[in-house]
Parts: structure tokens; sequence; C-alpha cells
């Protein structure tokens, strides 16, 4: 392991808005001492909780802390290295509406409590191609989510991937969630505001070759049963390439999958 990543770890240590706690300390039984308390315990309000998962650097966790001083914000990721981006700045900025969480997505539903979230951004995901139990939008996934997020609560996915997108289109449509915006080409929609218009370190670099960004969002209500989207989709070609080489696909233009607003 590097001296620049060694570095950051010992940093995330010293921050008090990072918080890190082990799969295997989980499911050892040692609990979360802020699950149901990160209102009254750390934030120190009444505020919506909105989450970032898979954040990486945190840009939308921090660009979204900065735009809305009313709601707090999470990221949420694995990779202690990336997190530190985003919660260095978070504290030189002393923004007190802001935290990092370095955990597996899977084990999300032992840091919060029932209803104690209301929003959750997905940030250019990995589509998990190969494996649907892996995709965040997977219904395994939702099934977690419905533990954590409050009824009527919103799901964004903003996404390079054709894949993903079509995937979570499905998704969707087959446990009949009511979509609130759609757009398979966000920067030609019409639909940019200081919101979407953040763009994290990888948006752009899938910008700059070209690639349409997609968004959905969703209303996340209860449900007792889930189905899984039973449909084949062209994957996404590009992806096998190293990243340097990355490129527009035909099959990163396909309209599959559509759902009208509102459905």
């Amino acid at each position: 392991m590097g001296k620049n990543k060694l570095a950051k770890f010992a940093d995330l240590e010293t921050y008090p808005h990072v918080f890190q706690m082990s799969s295997s300390m989980l499911r050892g039984g040692v609990g979360f001492p802020l699950k149901g308390k990160w209102n009254s315990e750390f934030f120190k309000n009444d505020n919506p909780i909105v989450l970032e998962l898979g954040c990486g650097k945190g840009e939308y966790t921090v660009g979204l802390a900065r735009l809305f001083p009313d709601k707090n914000f999470i990221g949420v990721d694995i990779k202690g290295a990336r997190i530190w981006t985003g919660a260095k700045e978070s504290l030189e900025k002393e923004m007190k509406n802001v935290a990092f969480l370095r955990t597996d997505i899977e084990m999300i539903n032992h840091f919060f409590t029932a209803g104690e979230v209301s929003e959750i951004w997905l940030t250019f995901p990995d589509p998990q191609m190969k494996k649907v139990t892996k995709r965040l939008t997977a219904t395994n996934f939702m099934n977690l989510y419905q533990q954590i997020v409050k009824p009527g609560g919103l799901i964004h996915l903003k996404t390079d991937s054709n894949f993903m997108f079509t995937y979570t289109c499905e998704m969707v449509k087959s446990n009949g969630y009511r979509v609130n915006v759609l757009t398979r080409d966000l920067y030609r929609s019409g639909l940019v505001d200081p919101i979407l218009g953040i763009q994290t370190y990888y948006e752009q670099q899938w910008i700059s070759r070209g690639i349409d960004i997609k968004y959905i969002q969703f209303v996340f209500d209860p449900r007792d049963t889930f189905t899984e989207p039973d449909v084949e989709i062209e994957k996404d070609t590009y992806r096998s390439f190293g990243r340097n080489q990355r490129s527009v696909s035909q099959s990163a233009r396909k309209g599959e999958g559509e759902l009208p607003v509102g459905n």
C-alpha cells in the first residue's frame, strides 16, 4: 500500500465526521452507536438525511450539502482513499451537514433505522452486468433500502451506463414505482439545474468521451414483495476497454426500456 493511501487512512481516523466499522464487527453483533440517532446526536437537528451510496470522492455529497444547508448528507463508500477527498473538503469548509460512512453498502441497514433516511443518490455505480444481486438498483437492494428509507422517499440514479439505466427502468416498471423524472440524455434534456449539474470525477470522464448521461428519479413506496425484471439487456461494450480507450458504443445510445414520466 502506498504512503499516500496510508496518510489518507490516518487522516480519516482523526476526522470527526467520518465513521468506519467493518462488516465483521457488525456481523459479530457490535452495534453502530448512531443508528436511529444521527439527527439527535450527530447533526443536532431534525433535518432530512440524504445518502449518496457508492459516493467515491464525495462530489455529490459535498455539492448537495452546499446547495441545501437545511438537509443532512452522508456519503457511503468502502474505499477510504476516495472518501478522503470529500471528507477533507467538507472539514476544511466547516460544513456541519456532511458526514461520511466507510462500509459495505450491503450493511447499510446496520447504520440507520426505519424511516431515518429521506433520499438516496446512486451516482455512477458499477452496473454489475454479470451479477444481478450486486446492482445497486436490484430488488434485493430495494428491499434493503426499504428498511431505512421513509415511505414516499426518493431514489436518484445518475449513470453513463445504458445497461444500468435500462435495467433500472425495467425494475421500476416491474414493481410499479412512480417515476418523477427520466431522461437518457441529461445535458440535452433541458432538465439540468444546480443539483443535476454537479459532476463527479467519473462523470466528467464519460462526458469527455461523448457518452450520454442518464438520470431517473422515482418515488420509493413500500412493497410487500418485489419482482425482478425478466429482460435481456445489451451489455455496455465500451466497458471492456481500458479507461483511456473507452468510447461511445451503439448500445450506449439505444432507447430501450423507456418509461413515461408519472407512471
